[in-house]
């Protein structure tokens, strides 16, 4: 039998059960609040709160985690022994993606995989949201919590280089301050293939860049202040090669580099071809590649890519003349035979008196009188050199020799020669962290100088990560113009064949 017991409570007594219920009910905790600093709170939760920890991207051990710190907006912003991490507007293009990416389907994927799990595991690696919130927030300019966007202040003045990247049809912008990839801008306009940016030219005022296309159509025009393309010269099919900038920035001229080629101007206002001064016919030039001319932008001086020929053309006279660059008949063939100079490029003094020719056939720059056309000088420089780049604060040619085999680094291929332009003496050769360098530019303002590598023969060093288009990555090097050496130890790499270079403000 079961007994019931009833505990009769007074009203007193229940007040007091209430009362110490209540004293020991302990209150609910606040919610802990994470400082992120200017990440948005998404962002920061992955990028700080599994990327900058212990070991890895946080300030006591980054240095160790390929220079990377990621303990901040500002410090990943400051990129890493490869150069730039975060790409603002360019998801495809930004590395951190590929290292936290483990699905091929999702887009490039590089390893190891991060975040980094000793043990081989899966543990710590994204999930597919947190990568989609990461890659969503790059699509949108990586901003930070107040909307602000990685290299966006000062438009109009920002110094910048810009790259042509010629396995992937886009230009890389530079930010010449922190000499990171800030930008890189889709170019071209056939979407089925690739048309391969060969030659970048910035007007003289810095407002406008212009790029013609190796297997391209047409000429395109970029506002230096925004970053996107704004105009296009339709062109026809060619081989287009070297642009050249009037002065006032009114007009351009560019080369078909084929053995019967064209030399095409076009008006930069209306951006359309002037077929009143369209090359003298089929057979007039042949392979024509570089391209200057006088300060009225009246002759041009173009070269003929083999032989020994420079064409003097004054397209309103008309006026049409082969000069000889070594006092041997003047022949250009469609031949690559290497007992010629084979000019190359060819670039103007600031007075306009002479130009100098890099002539890849005898591994010399010769420099000729742009009056008479007497030569004034040969300088012997190392082999097959390409592109030339001038300071307006130094007495200085930099001159890039792709296949110079003297570097000493082991693994290392070319040299840049620097020329006084005055005493036609080598101030110095360059050896450094380069293979098959090509594009360079000068930076007077804030006296630096741009060195691409473009890294195209398989037996180059490995790049540090593939990218979204394929290919063989390359990279470019900052120097220092005063010193000439090396502003940091990094390899700021880049996408497939960097080629053309030029800085966007060329005076202090």
């Amino acid at each position: 039998m079961r007994r019931i017991i009833i505990y009769a409570l007074t009203a007193s007594g229940l007040a007091a059960i209430f009362a110490t219920s209540c004293r020991d009910k302990k209150p609910t905790p606040a919610p802990v609040v994470i400082d992120y600093g200017r990440f948005p709170d998404a962002v920061g939760k992955i990028v700080v709160g599994k990327c900058a920890t212990a070991g890895c991207h946080n300030a006591a051990s980054y240095q160790n985690c390929a220079g990377l710190l990621l303990d901040s907006w500002e410090h990943l912003f400051e990129g890493g022994g490869s150069g730039t991490s975060v790409v603002p507007y360019s998801p495809d293009y930004s590395p951190l993606l590929y290292f936290v990416n483990t699905d091929p389907a999702r887009g490039t994927v590089a390893t190891p995989t991060m975040p980094y799990n000793a043990t081989g595991g899966t543990a710590n690696h994204l999930s597919a949201d947190e990568y989609t919130t990461l890659k969503n927030w790059i699509t949108n300019g990586a901003p930070d919590k107040d909307g602000n966007i990685a290299f966006s202040a000062d438009p109009d003045t920002r110094q910048k280089f810009y790259l042509t990247q010629q396995g992937c049809d886009l230009v890389a912008v530079i930010d010449a301050k922190t000499n990171l990839v800030m930008r890189y801008i889709p170019i071209g306009i056939n979407n089925t293939s690739i048309e391969s940016p060969h030659c970048l030219r910035i007007a003289a005022d810095g407002r406008y860049a212009y790029v013609s296309f190796l297997n391209g159509t047409a000429i395109q025009k970029i506002d230096t202040r925004t970053d996107q393309v704004v105009g296009t010269v339709p062109l026809g099919p060619g081989s287009w090669n070297i642009l050249y900038i009037a002065p006032g920035d009114t007009a351009l001229a560019t080369t078909d580099w084929v053995g019967t080629g064209r030399v095409l101007y076009a008006n930069t206002g209306s951006m359309t071809t002037q077929p009143w001064l369209t090359g003298s016919g089929a057979g007039s030039f042949v392979f024509p590649h570089g391209i200057a001319s006088d300060a009225r932008f009246d002759t041009c001086f173009i070269t003929a890519q083999y032989g020994n020929v420079i064409y003097r053309y004054a397209p309103k006279v008309p006026h049409y003349k082969r000069i000889s660059i070594n006092s041997n008949p003047p022949l250009a063939t469609n031949s690559s035979d290497n007992s010629s100079p084979n000019p190359h490029e060819i670039l103007m003094t600031p007075d306009y008196s002479k130009y100098f020719l890099t002539c890849q056939g005898t591994d010399e720059v010769r420099v000729m009188d742009a009056h008479s056309n007497a030569i004034l000088a040969v300088i012997p420089v190392g082999n097959f050199p390409q592109e030339i780049a001038m300071s307006h604060t130094k007495p200085y040619v930099f001159v890039t020799c792709t296949e110079d085999a003297d570097n000493p680094l082991v693994g290392r291929k070319g040299s840049v020669y620097v020329i006084n332009y005055n005493t036609y003496e080598i101030v110095q050769k360059i050896y450094g962290d380069f293979y098959q360098p090509h594009g360079i530019a000068v930076d007077d303002r804030n006296s630096r100088l741009l060195i691409a590598s473009t890294n195209a023969n398989p037996g180059g060093p490995a790049p540090h990560h593939a990218t979204a288009c394929g290919g063989r990555a390359g990279w470019y090097s900052v120097y220092d113009l005063n010193t000439l050496l090396p502003l940091n130890t990094r390899r700021y790499q880049v996408t497939v064949m960097p080629y053309s270079a030029d800085v966007r403000f060329k005076t202090p």
